[in-house]
């Protein structure tokens, strides 16, 4: 992790807050605190509201797309990011027609990007600790773009500004997580920063199969977070009435070793009006995205399906964070 930044120029100080994330690489929800997701999003805010404008602060700067997993709204948002505040971007975002795809590996396609003079890189991978292997190599700053199903650190703080937007808080909040939590890489990175908040409880709905993985349940466990798994058909409606939030996730096909496995739990639950009708009628309805056939459109229509805001707040999100890890004052 660089501890300085060559190049460039310090920006005006839209905040007046101290920039704890200059330089810094992103890699995991665990190396954030509160107060540095609070920066981003204060900054976010200001960006939505009209009252920061952040366009060209990063005049001079490159930044490295590399996308070696399919992605629409993660590299969307970091292109026009990227290119709203005035950086060049060089991108690598279709594998096949990449050196990637005559074998190159992860590290030489790396060296190659970082001798074109970029002042950060933004890395989605299918590999599990391929962020935090090219932040090791690498002497600028990195962005975990989505790391195999380990963490997607972005994603995360756009679903917890979207809350906190929605709620008008975070501290207190009931949040139910339902889908596939083994193999999501949103639902770790959630959890770890939502363990920054207060009196935060979580509720994990998910079949024997799908549910969330060991090394999350031991990370609340040491922060104090309150959870709870529901597991059967009977237990998720029991639950419903409590939630303030239900956060939804696609079942992740690609990342199943055993396709039977998938076969086993393919369609095993729907959102849909039947199941919302035993949670509150101001019941938040979240979702990553894209969704297949675990979200019903018919709730695409209630005021209370946040999913599509909660997509368009990745890009003050993202363009809030490139500035502050390329060196913009808070």
């Amino acid at each position: 992790m660089p501890s300085s930044l060559s190049g460039g120029r310090e920006v005006g100080a839209p905040l007046g807050l101290k920039n704890t994330l200059a330089g810094r690489d992103i890699i995991s929800c665990k190396d954030l605190s509160r107060e540095d997701a609070e920066l981003v999003f204060r900054l976010a805010e200001g960006v939505n509201s009209g009252t920061i404008h952040l366009e060209d602060t990063l005049a001079g700067r490159r930044v490295a797309l590399i996308f070696v997993e399919p992605s629409t709204r993660t590299f969307q948002s970091f292109y026009v990011a990227a290119r709203s505040l005035g950086a060049e971007v060089l991108s690598i975002h279709d594998p096949a027609v990449s050196s990637i795809a005559k074998g190159e590996t992860l590290y030489d396609t790396v060296k190659m990007i970082e001798g074109y003079g970029v002042d950060c890189i933004v890395l989605r991978h299918p590999a599990r600790g391929s962020a935090r292997f090219v932040a090791e190599t690498t002497s600028v700053p990195v962005i975990n773009a989505g790391s195999g199903s380990q963490e997607h650190p972005t994603q995360a703080l756009l679903d917890v500004f979207t809350i906190k937007s929605r709620l008008g808080r975070v501290d207190g909040a009931k949040i139910g997580m339902l889908g596939d939590l083994r193999y999501s890489r949103t639902i770790p990175s959630l959890c770890y920063l939502l363990a920054n908040y207060n009196g935060v409880e979580i509720f994990f709905m998910a079949p024997p199969l799908l549910q969330v993985r060991r090394e999350v349940e031991l990370y609340l466990s040491e922060r104090g977070v309150t959870y709870r798994k529901a597991m059967a058909a009977d237990e998720i409606k029991e639950v419903m009435p409590d939630l303030d939030v239900l956060y939804v996730t696609r079942i992740q096909k690609e990342r199943f070793p055993d396709p039977t496995e998938y076969e086993r739990v393919r369609g095993s639950y729907v959102v849909d009006a039947k199941l919302l009708s035993y949670g509150r009628r101001d019941l938040g309805i979240m979702h990553p995205l894209p969704r297949v056939d675990e979200l019903s459109p018919e709730v695409d229509k209630l005021p209370n399906a946040w999913y599509f805001e909660q997509a368009r707040n990745g890009l003050p999100i993202r363009k809030a964070l490139l500035h502050l890890v390329l060196g913009g004052a808070g």
